[in-house]
């Protein structure tokens, strides 16, 4: 691989970037996320409306499955699931056909009652999802699924599927295998009319946890993962909020797990520590999906903020975005810049690319798990290609960091919205 210098960013102080590779097991890139909540196909369509995602399979009810529905939403790489119980109360078919054996109503609903809507499973595409088990878990990792095989009888094609504890209620689940459906082997293919607002994949996956530390061992010891950048409380820069915040990344850093907790002594609570309370415990906080263009991605998201989409958080201060070009430099034009501050985007930067990125407001009642939409410039390297193909252009994880620099006008955002509701 041969380095392409695309932004030439001046390096930040301090900065420091190794990747020791240490994976326990091949992992290639996330699989999907599948989200639990309360009615699946209502929140489907929310979400497939709000963020631009095609309808693309279904389990319920009308394909045989008397236990769950779970409706499946993809845009380029990224794929989220959302999944429901049936009332325990109706008798089962013996004959159901439910794709997922290992769910349980019951779980279900005690998570609903826990966490509201929130993020289930972590999925992550592995070499081999049994394998990957079987290290997670002899290194520490607690089994949440053994490895299961799914077939698909149309393709003739199988799948693994494993589980292990990721943090609270939040699983890390194993995929592997010849399948090459959207979602799971066993799931019943939609067909629906093409839609995307741009987004391409799953940056990062970001969780809330009381203790940092024994979290970031446990999850480093069962995946070798590396820690590829760690803020603390004095990067916040406000005097209200308070955050540590550690980044643990795969050896081809496509997978990408930040994990924060709470810090405590400020004048009001911190948000993290908001998030746990509501939350009913450790879990999922955000989800960032990166999109190439993030100017054309935005203006459809918020077309429909306001017809069943999603709310942004307010914008930064007019300072901010006057400041920007000095900070920033020529890695945008000015007509971006003037995109940037028109659309609310945040930018920063490290010594190797940008960073452009805007949060939600948090997705249900509860101010609990929110959305990112990210776009990173720079970082380029050549990847060499398959079968004597020339090389491809491929981008580097986490090129541009993870918003550093943004962290005191986004908790100032933060408090600023909570301070309007009733919860410290």
């Amino acid at each position: 691989m041969v380095a392409v210098d695309a932004a030439k960013l001046a390096a930040q102080t301090g900065f420091q970037r190794i990747n020791p590779k240490t994976d326990l097991f091949k992992v290639v890139r996330f699989h999907h996320i599948d989200w639990w909540c309360a009615d699946a196909l209502s929140t489907q369509k929310r979400f497939g409306w709000g963020l631009g995602m095609q309808y693309v399979a279904k389990s319920d009810l009308s394909t045989g499955n008397t236990t769950f529905a779970s409706h499946v939403l993809k845009s380029n790489d990224l794929v989220f699931a959302f999944t429901a119980p049936y009332s325990q109360k109706i008798e089962k078919n013996k004959e159901s056909k439910v794709p997922c054996p290992w769910y349980r109503p019951e779980e279900g609903l005690k998570f609903l009652e826990a966490h509201g809507l929130a993020v289930r499973a972590v999925g992550v595409l592995v070499e081999d999802a049994a394998e990957a088990h079987r290290q997670a878990t002899s290194h520490g990792a607690r089994s949440a699924l053994e490895p299961t095989v799914l077939s698909d009888e149309a393709s003739a094609t199988h799948q693994t599927v494993s589980e292990v504890e990721l943090y609270g209620d939040v699983v890390l689940r194993f995929v592997s295998g010849t399948f090459k459906g959207p979602f799971l082997a066993g799931y019943t293919p939609v067909q629906s009319p093409p839609l995307s607002y741009g987004i391409k994949r799953l940056d990062h996956a970001v969780g809330n946890v009381p203790k940092l530390r024994e979290t970031l061992k446990y999850i480093a010891d069962a995946t070798g993962f590396h820690e590829f950048a760690e803020f603390t409380a004095q990067d916040v820069g406000t005097v209200d909020s308070g955050l540590n915040s550690t980044v643990l990344a795969s050896n081809n850093e496509m997978v990408i797990l930040p994990v924060n907790e709470p810090t405590f002594g400020t004048r009001r609570k911190s948000q993290i520590q908001t998030f746990l309370e509501q939350n009913e415990g450790a879990g999922l906080q955000h989800l960032a999906l990166k999109s190439d263009n993030i100017f054309h991605t935005l203006r459809e998201l918020r077309k429909r903020s306001d017809a069943g989409g999603f709310d942004f958080m307010p914008p930064a201060s007019d300072a901010y975005y006057r400041n920007l070009p000095q900070k920033i430099g020529n890695a945008l034009t000015e007509e971006q810049y003037k995109e940037v501050k028109e659309l609310g985007i945040l930018v920063d930067k490290d010594d190797q690319g940008v960073l452009l990125q805007i949060f939600t407001k948090p997705l249900s009642d509860r101010p609990t798990v929110f959305i990112e939409i990210i776009q990173r410039i720079g970082c380029m390297y050549e990847q060499a290609a398959a079968n004597g193909s020339p090389p491809m252009l491929e981008q580097a994880g986490g090129c541009g960091g993870f918003g550093k620099g943004n962290f005191s006008e986004l908790f100032k955002s933060i408090e600023d919205y909570e301070r309007t509701l009733d919860i410290n």
